[in-house]
């Protein structure tokens, strides 16, 4: 089949490797010019030096202008195939190939639609993530499944781990979703929007430790934040501090949330809803890292106590 691609970044560049890898022919690479944002910097591995680098034509754009819209047409693609495109896909782009257009997803729908679901999945203490394949339609992540791909979240994956192992989910989603497509064997799962959830992009302040969170929670959170991402952080004494590494305390910590108290040799943080009862275990902080990019001992560090807070 003729494939049209649109994608950026990893995402973008793993799903055109795919299609490289298939017997299917690439006929158009449609992918966002380069950007140093925080977010679109991290994890920009270039389609369009992928594409170029095996003679496909590339059309640079930052939306699906009529530019775009003529040379798809005019590329007579079979299938659109998208992934990591971040602007809005009109109707008339979208329906144009006589299979349509499927976009990939990575995670299950319609659990975790929307932005960084990798990220929110750990943070929110889901099971599972994954990969889905499925057809572009009006809404953001709600058209009809083709291909679902799962990975289980294990209790010490970080973020950029469950990233990773998504990323090697894309070929054989691809290669499935296509054979389907051309063998007339495709069956499309409507999505349940009864079930479905959605997540919004990630700022500096949703990278901010909430102390009033259960430890358990907390301790996610730091693994979900792993580099390249920004990292948790906090204020300690008017300084911003990263945190790079936690556990959740073995026995329960009390007092107020935000708290420090150095115990047994280990910074040990008060968290958690009514902190006071005495009932919550601490967060035990096991690495930091200040702002001019010192990691110091994390009990000497604490030595003097006090709080980490939200402001400084």
């Amino acid at each position: 089949m003729r494939v049209v691609t649109f994608g950026f970044q990893t995402w973008g560049r793993r799903t055109l490797q795919a299609l490289l890898d298939s017997r299917h022919e690439v006929v158009l690479s449609v992918t966002h010019p380069a950007s140093e944002s925080s977010y679109k910097a991290i994890w920009n591995d270039s389609v369009e030096d992928l594409a170029r680098a095996h003679g496909i034509p590339v059309h640079l754009t930052e939306r699906a202008d009529t530019e775009t819209i003529d040379l798809v047409k005019r590329a007579e693609p079979d299938v659109i195939v998208v992934n990591s495109w971040y602007t809005w896909m009109p109707a008339e782009l979208y329906a144009m190939p006589p299979h349509g257009t499927l976009n990939l997803h990575d995670s299950l729908l319609p659990k975790f639609t929307g932005f960084s679901p990798v990220l929110w999945a750990l943070i929110s203490g889901a099971a599972e993530t994954g990969l889905t394949v499925h057809r572009m339609d009006e809404n953001l992540d709600t058209g009809d499944i083709l291909i679902q791909k799962s990975l289980p979240i294990g209790p010490e994956d970080t973020g950029t781990e469950l990233v990773l192992a998504g990323l090697d989910l894309i070929p054989a989603a691809v290669h499935e979703a296509l054979d389907a497509l051309e063998n007339g064997t495709a069956v499309w799962r409507p999505q349940d929007m009864a079930e479905r959830t959605y997540f919004h992009k990630r700022a500096d302040i949703d990278s901010r430790v909430d102390w009033s969170w259960d430890a358990t929670d907390l301790e996610r959170f730091v693994r979900a934040l792993s580099a390249p991402y920004p990292r948790a952080y906090s204020f300690y004494r008017g300084e911003r501090v990263e945190i790079l590494a936690a556990r959740v305390s073995d026995f329960p910590v009390g007092g107020t949330p935000g708290r420090v108290v150095v115990l047994d040799g280990q910074a040990s943080v008060v968290s958690g809803p009514h902190a006071f009862r005495g009932g919550n275990r601490a967060l035990n902080i096991t690495a930091v890292r200040t702002a001019d990019g010192a990691e110091p001992p994390v009990a000497e560090f604490f030595a003097r106590g006090g709080y980490l807070t939200d402001q400084p």
